[in-house]
């Protein structure tokens, strides 16, 4: 028995690979974009396996009885055979001998026209901005990378954890929380105050601790009433933890890591990426392989604030010994100094959160953020406080409970082990690669404050 469980369908892709003069072919998708005329008619059809698309020739008589019922949008089953395109933009053709519309799509409604494709506007239609160009590409990386990063992991002896969604713990201290409650109910559903997670590190610390190498990677939440284009009320993070580590360990798997999966990424995609380093941010792809290729730069806290002041650019934000870093800082470092990616580290005590391994000097942790151009912050890490003394000290110096924590201090009690990790936010990583300007054109369903479309 063959076939069972699975479709009789070939993928555009497959199909053009296999094409040859006069070989029958069948293929389905959507029509992009459809032409009628006197001497030749044609549509191309798409279905999101790649950036390419089938040119269908019609007959007279399919030109006439279908005209009108080809639009854009328009779901079809096509059977006919490979002929020898003689124009430049593809090697083979199909000549139509049987066509089928599976879904009639009116063009004259249909809301994506070449007039209306501004990002802003697609926004609006999300539901269907994935037939377009752009989207299309955006979402064909976001799958390969996601595929990446699992296998960097895996064939690493790494171990997926599924953290929780729900939680009562805030990770970060910043209390921007999303609180989840019974709709009518006016009692707490799990006996205390329940929110959406912002990160899934303080769970994955549990794993770590149990199998040494450990990650997951899932949707977390901040209720950051934040409009710019790097924020989301709902994103992805990769969050891997590794036990017997120092800040060094972290640093190294974090470049490993980012240079890995961006190379394997840009290699599965090669087409998708030309489109992007031709049609949306000409020369962009090419300045991100060049940063790949090159080792990443090291910085402390400390230094980075003298290379901004000895910069001489004013900046909106102030700059000296122990400010805080801004995005435009960040930018300025990885942009113009840099001129790509570097890794800052040691930032003051005052600054970060609770779990990050306090430095000998007291008055600084042993943290690191990455860098890289446009983006400002990709990364975020550290080592974490394995002593119980320290981590309760920080704990209380931040104005949080203690005993809200028990847990995670039982892991310092019973076998605590020098240990570190980092978070990467999925979505920035996609737009560094690929040149797309707003977190709100990299995730299918953009959720922002104002903004929850289905």
């Amino acid at each position: 028995m063959s076939g069972q469980g699975t479709s009789r369908r070939t993928d555009l892709t497959t199909l053009l690979a296999q094409a040859g003069e006069g070989n029958p072919v069948e293929l389905n998708g959507w029509v992009k974009t459809a032409r009628f005329s006197k001497n030749i008619s044609f549509v191309h059809v798409f279905d999101g396996s790649s950036t390419a698309t089938v040119q269908i020739i019609l007959s007279a008589e399919q030109a006439e009885a279908f005209k009108g019922h080809l639009g854009i949008g328009t779901a079809v089953a096509i059977k006919g055979s490979w002929k020898a395109s003689p124009g430049g933009r593809q090697a083979f053709e199909v000549a139509a001998d049987e066509i089928v519309i599976v879904g009639e799509s009116d063009a004259s409604e249909y809301p994506i026209q070449r007039k209306k494709t501004s990002m802003e506007f697609l926004r609006t239609v999300a539901h269907l901005r994935p037939r377009t160009n752009t989207f299309q590409s955006v979402f064909r990386v976001r799958n390969a990378l996601s595929w990446h990063i699992h296998r960097f992991f895996q064939e690493r002896g790494f171990q997926w954890v599924h953290t929780p969604i729900i939680t009562a713990s805030d990770a970060e201290g910043a209390g921007e929380m999303f609180q989840v409650k019974a709709t009518g109910s006016e009692e707490e559903f799990f006996g205390k105050p329940a929110f959406l997670t912002v990160s899934g590190q303080l769970a994955v610390e549990n794993f770590a601790q149990a199998f040494t190498n450990v990650y997951t990677f899932g949707p977390t939440f901040r209720a950051e009433n934040s409009h710019t284009g790097r924020h989301a009320s709902e994103f992805w993070m990769i969050e891997p933890e590794i036990a017997f580590a120092t800040l060094d360990d972290v640093i190294a798997l974090a470049e490993a890591f980012v240079k890995e999966v961006s190379l394997a990424t840009l290699e599965q995609c090669a087409d998708d990426f030309e489109f992007f380093n031709t049609r949306i941010d000409k020369g962009w792809v090419d300045q991100v392989r060049a940063s790949l290729a090159k080792p990443f730069a090291r910085v402390t806290h400390a230094e980075a604030q003298e290379i901004l002041v000895a910069s001489g650019k004013k900046f909106e934000y102030p700059v000296g010994p122990g400010q805080e870093l801004q995005t435009e800082h960040e930018r300025y470092l990885a942009e113009e100094h840099f001129e790509g990616p570097v890794f800052v580290t040691d930032y003051p005590a005052s600054q970060k959160a609770f779990y990050m391994r306090l430095n000998d000097d007291g008055e600084t942790v042993g943290a690191t953020d990455l860098l890289v151009p446009r983006i400002g912050e990709l990364i975020g890490g550290s080592a974490r406080e394995e002593r119980l003394d320290v981590l309760d000290a920080r704990i209380s110096a931040l104005g949080l409970e203690v005993e809200d924590y028990w847990w995670y201090r039982d892991l310092r009690k019973f076998g605590t082990t020098p240990h570190g990790g980092f978070g990467l936010g999925f979505e920035r990583l996609i737009m560094w690669l690929t040149g797309m300007t707003n977190i709100r054109d990299v995730i299918p369903f953009p959720r922002t404050p104002g903004s929850a479309e289905f």
